[in-house]
């Protein structure tokens, strides 16, 4: 039987760390031997398509890492994805890991799964996690997310803070995982206002084609919509979010951010004061979860669910101008309490 567990708030709440720290990992050696490296070393991560400087998904990953290295004082790892790659490559990357003896190693990204599974039973001893998929193993353990309960909050804020009535979904690629970002998106906007219309489109069909990767993409789409007067944009799409950002202040409308706060993120200075709020996926939190169970020699296996109740998602406050639109802190605090108290019941397609 499949375990599931909420993690408590001890466990989560990293994403807020600063996203600039120095990595000290890189590739390793490929090895398709079972037997691991006698040196004890500690977290290693695999990125996920756009790898390390997206200022999303990733950097949050690197979060946790980042946390974990200063707090346990030991060697870690993280390793870049490559161009058009295969499942035997990232197969070939997380065994490598293993036996150069990381414990835990974390695949991040859905992507991973095929190869998390195969990798997984040939290393017993230790401990993998997937984020964003669920893969059965004896030592793996699924980190998921409730993407659509931070979704529903940005949603209310999108309906209170547009003035046309329209706004805008812009998703890296159509897959069921980012249709969850679309649903809690679109029903937060509907409960708070019925009249607000919502165009929802995405970059392309598949990762490979750069849905995730591609902030030319991001711009171009956003535009289109700034065209048919969307004045709030909701991105779910990686790097390529920061092509939506970018459109969304040179238009001079709200752009909203995903997985990181990202308001706070250097990279995107030039375009913060139109980043009205993120909605925030505590992929670092989960990272460093995972890690100190394993440091603690209780590691954290099965299906590990990041939800609201437990903070492992959210909706930033950081913009001071988020507090200036009317009645929209009010409304995302009574959203927020009606998903937690089971009131408001989320959708995911």
């Amino acid at each position: 039987m499949r375990r599931i567990s909420r993690l408590t708030r001890a466990a989560v709440g990293v994403a807020s760390l600063a996203l600039a720290a120095t990595a000290c990992g890189g590739t390793s050696s490929d090895s398709n031997d079972s037997g691991g490296s006698k040196e004890d070393l500690g977290l290693a991560i695999a990125y996920d398509i756009g790898g390390k400087g997206d200022q999303s998904f990733n950097d949050a990953a690197f979060a946790g890492l980042t946390k974990a290295k200063d707090e346990f004082g030991y060697k870690t790892a993280d390793v870049e994805p490559t161009e058009g790659e295969t499942d035997a490559d990232k197969e070939q990357r997380l065994s490598s890991l293993a036996k150069q003896g990381y414990n835990p190693v974390i695949g991040v990204g859905f992507a991973y799964g095929p190869a998390m599974e195969a990798v997984a039973a040939k290393y017993p001893d230790t401990t993998f996690g997937i984020v964003d998929s669920v893969v059965e193993g004896d030592n793996v353990a699924s980190l998921v997310f409730a993407e659509e309960q931070a979704s529903y909050l940005a949603g209310v804020a999108a309906a209170k803070a547009t003035k046309t009535k329209t706004v805008g979904f812009v998703g890296g690629v159509d897959i069921p995982l980012i249709h969850k970002f679309q649903a809690g998106y679109e029903q937060g906007v509907k409960d708070t206002d019925p009249a607000v219309k919502v165009i929802p489109q995405y970059l392309t069909q598949t990762a490979e084609e750069g849905g995730f990767s591609s902030p030319d993409k991001g711009k171009a789409a956003a535009e289109g919509q700034i065209e048919k007067k969307a004045d709030v944009i909701y991105q779910a799409a990686g790097l390529s979010g920061q092509g939506v950002i970018e459109a969304a202040a040179k238009a001079k409308v709200w752009a909203v951010g995903v997985d990181s706060d990202q308001y706070q993120q250097e990279a995107l200075a030039p375009y913060k004061d139109y980043i009205l709020t993120s909605a925030l996926k505590d992929v670092g939190g989960a990272v460093y979860a995972l890690s100190k169970s394993v440091q603690d020699g209780k590691p954290l296996t099965g299906t590990q669910v990041f939800d609201l109740k437990v903070e492992g998602v959210g909706l930033s406050d950081s913009n001071p101008k988020m507090a200036e639109v009317a009645g929209l802190t009010d409304a995302v605090a009574k959203a927020k309490e009606g998903i937690t108290s089971g009131s408001i019941k989320v959708e995911t397609e």
